[in-house]
C-alpha cells in the first residue's frame, strides 16, 4: 500500500499540536543539529518571537549531506509522544537553500485555498 499524500504544514502548526500523530506531512526549516549515530536531526523555524523545533528521524534517508544552517524540506510521517517534541520519520530530506520562502508560503496558502474550495464544491 502506498503512503498517503503529504500536506504542507509549517513547523509551528506541528509543534502546537494542530497536526495529529500518524499524519503524512511536508515541512521545511533550518537544520540546527544532526546526530549521525542516533540518525536524528532537528529542524527549526522562527514564528513570531518563538523558535519552533521538530525532531526528524533520518534512518530512511541516510546518507545525506547535513549542512548545519541550511534549509531542508522534509516529507514523512509524524509521530507524537507524550511530553516530547514530535518526530517526523522522513522519507525525503532535501536541501532547499536559495528558495524564496515568501513565495513558498504564498504557494502553500494558495494550495490550501484551492483544496478547501474543491472540497466545498464536492460537498
Amino acid at each position: 500500500m502506498l503512503p498517503s499524500v503529504a500536506a504542507y504544514h509549517y513547523l509551528w502548526e506541528i509543534s502546537t499540536g494542530e497536526v495529529p500523530g500518524g499524519a503524512t506531512v511536508r515541512t521545511f526549516g533550518r537544520l540546527s543539529s544532526y546526530n549521525m549515530v542516533q540518525s536524528e536531526a532537528t529542524l527549526t523555524a522562527q514564528h513570531s518571537s518563538t523558535l519552533q523545533q521538530l525532531r526528524v528521524s533520518t534512518k530512511f534517508v541516510e546518507p545525506f549531506i547535513a549542512r548545519l544552517g541550511s534549509y531542508f524540506l522534509a516529507l514523512g510521517e509524524l509521530e507524537r509522544d507524550e511530553g516530547a517534541l514530535p518526530v517526523l520519520h522522513a522519507r525525503l530530506l532535501t536541501c532547499i537553500d536559495g528558495v524564496d520562502f515568501s513565495r513558498l508560503q504564498q504557494a502553500v496558502e494558495e494550495q490550501r485555498r484551492y483544496f478547501k474550495e474543491r472540497e466545498a464544491a464536492g460537498s
